[in-house]
């Protein structure tokens, strides 16, 4: 089989958050996006974090029951982060996400931990398919 790359297959704009949004507005950004989760950075672009809808579920219910709106994106999102870099094997990611409790998505860093991108499952999915797809036909 032919190797995959994670670059080959990210998506080039993740939702991209800071520590200090609150997290009714990164609430509406993913949704906006049509994202499950989104890259927590710093100022120079790095990853700090990590906010999944699931982060986002208890937090959105309390904030209706009490009517308040304070918290931050840095008070729920998940630190550290995992991450995976550009150059990594989609069959090797594929086999982390079949783990027990293992994220949807990914941010995808740079040797730098600059965030470049993001992949999800659906996306290591289609690499994979695509991949066997490619290698039933040259069987055929």
């Amino acid at each position: 089989m032919e190797s995959l790359q994670v670059c080959d297959y990210m998506n080039h704009r993740p939702v991209r958050l800071t520590i200090d949004v609150p997290v009714a507005e990164a609430v509406e950004r993913l949704l906006n996006s049509g994202q499950s989760g989104g890259a927590v950075i710093d100022d120079r672009g790095r990853l700090v974090g990590f906010l999944s809808e699931q982060d986002c579920i208890a937090q959105m219910i309390e904030s209706c029951y009490y009517r308040e709106q304070v918290c931050r994106v840095k008070d729920i999102m998940q630190a550290p982060a995992l991450s995976v870099k550009p150059y990594m094997s989609v069959i090797e990611l594929a086999q982390q996400l079949i783990k027990n409790n293992m994220p949807r998505v990914y941010p995808v860093v740079d040797d730098d931990g600059v965030l470049v991108g993001s992949i999800n499952r659906a996306a290591v999915l289609k690499a994979i398919d695509k991949q066997l797809r490619a290698g039933y036909q040259a069987v055929s």
